[in-house]
């Protein structure tokens, strides 16, 4: 029998690639240290973004390509995940208690992005990361109702808001402050200063990442966003309709133009699979989304489809991640919510080293 070497497990290791990440865990410096004992291999794996849902299966193919190494008769591997807090736009600082802040955008209404920014953050939740959500639809918030919240925050000091709490995620929305039915009938300088309030005024509570559902287009709450507002990445939320797909672009050239990295781009209502027969139809068109991912290179984060129970669960204020976590659907939610932070866990440097006094926490 031969011996066991680190070099050879780690070019074992090189060969399992992690579905989330596409990359092998050795390259993206994520395992962080190889003990041998004769024919035994531990492995300390330190991933980047929260696993939970996945963590056993990526256990097993670290030690399935470790096995498959001359001489080793056992193999084990401790994983966990921190959360670090990343790069952001020049001249800005990461706000105090928020390591992350993600985007959630669309150049146009009606593509399901208050929907999938929702899911997401609850995906992100479920998988391990503390996360808060901001409701930056100021005419139009949505989030009250899709997390079945009622009442108004808290606030103590009576400058600061306490965040809403639903399904293990803090919130905040103008519409916690205002009737359901009542209209903001605001000019853009009080819009965005609304925005910049929510956001700087709610005692946020350690959050690994914040996810801000942004209303659609590329007008002054983006503008507000993209000047003021440290974000760390974006995603897209588009469907395979040129038309939505031709606005989807706008809002992407526009992350890219003040220096916003694009996570990746989501395609809803992808297809419909008619709940009588079972027949598959793409009633909005196909594979806009990934064909605009291909374009701009970027990351094709996944495919939703049109179904009715997403739009029921979510209006009676319990999404579907939540309402029915083991179906396919929060499946592909959360699988897009990991490609998502695994994509900011390699694409973007950490501020540890500019800013020493944020404390990166373990999971």
């Amino acid at each position: 029998m031969s011996e066991v070497t680190k070099e050879a497990i780690e070019e074992a290791l090189k060969g399992y690639v992690q579905p989330d990440l596409g990359k092998d865990l050795v390259s993206t410096k994520m395992v962080k240290d190889i003990q041998i004992d004769g024919g035994k291999v531990k492995l300390t794996v330190l991933l980047g973004f929260p696993a939970k849902s996945v963590a056993e299966d990526i256990k097993a193919g670290l030690c399935e390509a470790v096995k498959a190494v001359d001489g080793v008769t056992d193999c084990e591997v401790d994983l966990s995940w921190e959360i670090a807090a990343h790069s952001v736009q020049k001249s800005l600082k990461p706000i105090d208690n928020i390591k992350n802040i993600i985007a959630v955008a669309s150049g146009k209404g009606g593509v399901g992005k208050s929907t999938t920014a929702v899911n997401l953050a609850l995906a992100l939740s479920q998988e391990g990361a503390k996360v808060g959500i901001l409701d930056a639809d100021i005419y139009g918030p949505s989030q009250p109702r899709m997390l079945g919240i009622s009442g108004q925050p808290e606030s103590p000091d009576g400058k600061t808001l306490e965040p809403m709490n639903s399904y293990h995620l803090q919130a905040m929305s103008i519409g916690f402050l205002i009737d359901e039915e009542t209209p903001m009938i605001w000019r853009g300088p009080m819009v965005t200063q609304a925005l910049e309030q929510l956001l700087n005024d709610t005692n946020w509570s350690d959050l690994d990442y914040l996810i801000i559902d942004l209303p659609p287009g590329t007008g002054d709450t983006q503008l507000t966003l993209a000047q003021k507002v440290p974000v760390s990445g974006a995603i897209i939320v588009t469907t395979p309709q040129d038309i939505a797909l031709l606005d989807a672009r706008k809002g992407f050239k526009m992350f890219e133009k003040v220096e916003v990295p694009v996570l990746g781009i989501v395609e809803n209502m992808s297809i419909h699979i008619c709940s009588n027969c079972g027949h598959e139809e793409h009633i909005f068109g196909e594979g806009g989304g990934k064909s605009m991912s291909d374009q701009y290179g970027v990351d094709f984060l996944g495919a939703l489809p049109l179904e009715m129970r997403i739009r029921e669960e979510t209006d009676s204020g319990k999404p579907t991640v939540v309402a029915e976590p083991d179906c396919r659907t929060s499946e592909i939610y959360r699988e897009i919510a990991r490609k998502a932070a695994a994509k900011l866990a390699v694409q973007a440097k950490s501020y540890a080293s500019k800013f020493p006094n944020i404390v990166i926490q373990n999971n």
